[in-house]
């Protein structure tokens, strides 16, 4: 199996001064030109799939400079995922096309729709990530006084996927015969109802659509959590997973897979991502300028604030150039990404402004810098010591350090033999190297 290369698809880059740089595009906010572009540059270098990460809301208007900035992961002035990807599709023909909708905000019956039309309009291309959404403020958006707990917003994806998987599995894949000549348009004998009744929905169903080309749009999560791990591990056919360091990496790596047969599933059945950020020169002194002229154009405002919002913590209340607090890393942060920059300045002992400047050019992840040997010495290490199936790579400027990655490692990479020169197959799973999965109410060939 070939390594895995996705895109994230951030129009912003991965740095919260990258959209300041000179060679950044122009006006990124909701500019379907700048889109289509990355989504061509990603597809030309046989990336696996195009991320769109999405929110429901905007974020940090209690931190007045970082509001001003604007963080990359908060995305005030994006399009809507689904119909971003829907409009892509049309100007690629085998990239994945992968958005984010959450469990806790949304209705099954909507996102199984949403996706199994993208798997179609695509050819079979699209990817769901799920998520529960970390961010407390969305909840004001939709008719809720706070944040849905935890533990419920948990319970409630669990079985919120279970009733997508349901709806896509409707009708058999001969339910449509559209036979002119009989005026049979389709067979009522193929078509499940699915009559969901559980804790959190009640669904009838079926889904208004045929069943999608991939069987299932493949579904990704993120949760990094012992409750998350389990889900990605009954639910996911991706996880992304963000880890520090090559151990901690394979730490996670054999974790989640790990948890793969309590629910019937093998490590064969999962692929596992890694997250990092790449910043690559024709030299090392070129990928390290790069990272010094972003840091540069970022005021300790913005980075305290930057801060403050991966931890969840008002940083400002401490000395910049003080030891960061050793805050309890279970209350820190709406996501493990709060957690691994607390014991990355715990192991460290960086103050404060160290560790925002540690953290900005990689949104609180990894980061691989150096010239095309190094970066692709690293990728190899990380591929074959089992710490990842791949990588979703943030460029730092966009859209040059996508087509840097593309011009300069990819190459390196194919010349290893480690990634695909031309596509293997014609859907997303196809090229994962993911099975098809059967339909739970209609065996095959029946």
């Amino acid at each position: 199996m070939p390594m895995i290369l996705a895109a994230n698809a951030n129009a912003q880059g991965s740095h919260v001064s990258e959209w300041r740089h000179p060679q950044a595009w122009e006006a990124p906010a909701a500019n379907i030109r700048n889109a289509v572009r990355l989504a061509q540059i990603a597809e030309a270098a046989k990336f696996d799939l195009l991320f769109l990460a999405d929110g429901n809301g905007v974020r940090q208007m209690d931190k007045p400079d970082l509001f001003a900035a604007t963080s990359p992961s908060d995305r005030p002035g994006v399009l809507e995922p689904v119909t971003l990807l829907s409009a892509l599709a049309m100007h690629t023909s085998n990239i994945g096309l992968v958005a984010t909708a959450t469990t806790t905000y949304d209705e099954p019956f909507h996102v199984a729709r949403r996706f199994a039309s993208l798997d179609h309009l695509s050819g079979g291309r699209a990817g769901w990530n799920l998520v529960t959404t970390s961010n407390p403020e969305d909840a004001l958006n939709f008719s809720h006084a706070e944040h849905v707990a935890r533990d419920l917003r948990y319970d409630r994806a669990s079985e919120f996927a279970t009733v997508v998987k349901g709806l896509w599995d409707s009708w058999a894949e001969d339910a449509f015969p559209q036979d002119k000549e009989s005026g049979q348009f389709l067979r009522p004998s193929r078509v499940n109802v699915l009559d969901h009744k559980g804790t959190h929905f009640q669904v009838r169903g079926p889904l208004n659509a045929p069943r999608p080309p991939q069987g299932h749009p493949v579904v990704f999560s993120a949760g990094q959590s012992d409750t998350g791990k389990d889900l990605s591990a009954a639910h996911a056919d991706c996880v992304f997973a963000i880890e520090g360091s090559l151990s901690a990496a394979q730490r996670l790596y054999a974790d989640i897979k790990g948890r793969l047969p309590k629910f019937g599933r093998t490590a064969e059945d999962m692929r596992i991502l890694a997250g990092v950020t790449i910043f690559v020169g024709e030299t090392a002194a070129e990928a390290d300028a790069l990272l010094q002229e972003l840091d540069e154009l970022v005021s300790p405002a913005v980075g305290v604030d930057y801060l403050s919002k991966m931890l969840g913590r008002k940083m400002k209340d401490y000395p910049l150039d003080g030891p960061l607090p050793d805050f309890d890393e279970e209350h820190v942060g709406h996501t493990g990404i709060g957690k691994s920059i607390i014991r990355m300045a715990r192991e460290e002992g960086l103050t404060i402004r160290q560790t925002y400047r540690r953290i900005l050019p990689q949104m609180g992840g990894n980061m691989f810098k150096g010239d095309p040997m190094t970066i692709a010495d690293t990728m190899e290490e990380w591929y074959t010591s089992k710490a990842c199936d791949g990588f979703m790579i943030a460029a730092p400027v966009v859209p040059t350090g996508l087509e840097r990655f593309a011009r300069l490692v990819v190459p390196e990479l194919q010349r290893r033999g480690l990634f695909r020169k031309e596509y293997e197959g014609a859907t997303l799973r196809d090229n994962l190297g993911l099975a098809r999965p059967s339909n739970r109410f209609f065996a095959a060939g029946s």
